[in-house]
């Protein structure tokens, strides 16, 4: 068992995707929280996982609900001790365009996914620092990552959270709190309707969640986005070109057309370890050898 003993909180789990996660985690051997909006939905995996031999604790409740959230984290504690693993899985659609989109919509999408891991999050990370130990998985998705025609609101939100993995990872580091997102292409209430019956039938989402393993055991990466679906997996990752200097003189605009080839020429791109590792870049090609960053002194 790869996360035997370990306690892992699944919200969104109730069925679809998390459904599949908070199963394939509880055949890993770890203890389960189910988390989801209707007590019943929650309860009833949370059975599937008893059945199954493993263990399970069956806890409704909105993401976005602060109070809710503490207090799932409090009842868990209370039964197991700790929380070693985090799955921010809930999520919602309200697609449309962005010209027929309302705003309400829009604020909606960003308060379940993006505000709702982060007050899940939250609720766990001074515990995981204390314990010097957690595993947290953020969902992405592609839509974030390179757009959707419809999903102004998903995509926005898909892709703080990637943002959000990244300052968390480097803040959680020295905690050995590592923290990555999985982009997942699977066949759930989210995706009927979009895809073909064959494709749906191939993006089972029991060939996302070995993915999540990967993420949560003891030697799990830290800051990756994990591509998943139809059981391949692949990474992404943001880059920064070499880029081309222009200078600040009045026609350095006029420069970085004249160079735009140079500027967006991938050869040599690299994924930064920081996000000041661009203006590091910046201040040496101005001439600077030696950058010192004020946060850095």
């Amino acid at each position: 068992m790869d996360l035997d003993g370990r306690v892992a909180i699944v919200t969104g789990s109730g069925g679809g995707l998390g459904r599949s996660h908070a199963l394939y985690l509880a055949r890993k051997g770890a203890r389960v929280v189910v988390n989801d909006l209707a007590q019943e939905s929650a309860d009833q995996v949370a059975a599937e996982i008893v059945a199954e031999g493993g263990e399970a604790l069956a806890i409704a409740g909105s993401v976005t609900d602060e109070k809710a959230m503490a207090a799932l984290v409090t009842r868990v504690v209370d039964a197991w001790g700790r929380v070693d693993i985090l799955v921010n899985n809930a999520g919602i659609l309200r697609d449309k365009s962005f010209a027929k989109m309302s705003l309400d919509d829009f604020r909606l999408v960003i308060e379940v996914h993006l505000m709702g891991a982060v007050i899940c999050t939250k609720a766990v990370w001074e515990m995981m620092r204390a314990q010097r130990y957690g595993r947290i998985v953020m969902t992405t998705s592609s839509s974030g990552l390179y757009g959707n025609f419809g999903q102004a609101n998903y995509g926005a939100a898909k892709m703080a959270l990637v943002g959000l993995m990244q300052t968390l990872a480097i803040e959680g580091e020295k905690y050995d709190i590592r923290v990555n997102c999985l982009a997942p292409t699977a066949a759930t209430q989210m995706t009927e309707g979009v895809l073909s019956p064959e494709s749906l039938r191939l993006l089972d989402p029991a060939r996302v969640s070995p993915g999540v393993l990967a993420l949560v055991g003891e030697d799990a990466p830290t800051r990756t986005v994990l591509c998943a679906g139809a059981g391949n997996f692949a990474t992404a990752n943001v880059t920064l070109t070499h880029g081309y200097h222009a200078g600040a003189g009045e026609d350095a605009g006029e420069a970085v057309i004249a160079h735009w080839a140079e500027v967006t020429d991938r050869d040599g791109e690299i994924v930064p370890a920081y996000g000041f590792t661009q203006a590091e870049r910046e201040v040496a090609r101005a001439g600077l050898t030696s950058p010192v960053l004020e946060s850095q002194r």
